[in-house]
């Protein structure tokens, strides 16, 4: 039996101790890369979604100004279709002034009418509607539209000689352009009647 004792003295007891260190050393490795992978990928994600926060934000931001210039429009503009529907019954006051200047009525009518054009026009330049200079202006084809070419030696080719009808702005923009004639070189048209 002592012999038994001794072989079993020889064969070194396994440590439990020793293994769990060793274990937690190398698992102790493993798990640090396996959390470093980790950290990489959770920065990676946290990286991407500051990306795109800061993008969104960017686009609100653009939005905003967007719907703030759009709504500053609506209330500068937002009276065009009431100004168009308007314009003709200027057209007319100024048809009836010419008529009745050219035929002689009575004073009484062509002062009516001349102090309701007046009234009419102060209340659109109030709402900022402004006339198109046209005659002796040069052709502009952003205000201007271009009924016809006369030749003549008195103005400069494409110098607008009459206007037939007033074109208006509605603040800066152009709610209809005016009609007018535009001036050619008299060269041209004698050059014109040779070619026919």
């Amino acid at each position: 039996m002592m012999e038994g004792k001794k072989e079993q003295e020889q064969v070194p007891p396994e440590h439990p101790r020793e293994e769990r260190t060793d274990k937690k050393k190398h698992g102790g490795k493993e798990g640090a890369s396996e959390l470093d992978g980790a950290l990489k990928k959770v920065q990676e994600e946290a990286a991407e979604h500051y990306d795109r926060f800061l993008r969104v934000s960017a686009d609100l931001e653009n939005y905003k100004k967007r719907v703030s210039k759009e709504k500053a429009d609506l209330i500068r503009y937002g009276n065009e279709e009431l100004i168009k529907e308007l314009l003709p019954v200027i057209d007319n006051l100024e048809r009836a002034l010419e008529h009745t200047a050219s035929e002689g009525a009575q004073e009484g009518i062509a002062d009516g009418v001349k102090m309701t054009l007046q009234q009419f026009i102060g209340i659109l330049q109030r709402f900022g509607v402004t006339p198109v200079a046209a005659e002796g202006e040069p052709f502009d084809p952003t205000k201007h539209e271009a009924v016809m070419e006369q030749a003549t030696g008195d103005y400069d080719p494409g110098q607008v000689v009459a206007e037939l009808q007033k074109g208006y702005l509605l603040n800066d923009r152009l709610v209809r352009p005016a009609k007018v004639v535009v001036a050619k070189a008299p060269d041209d048209a004698e050059s014109e009647k040779e070619e026919i």
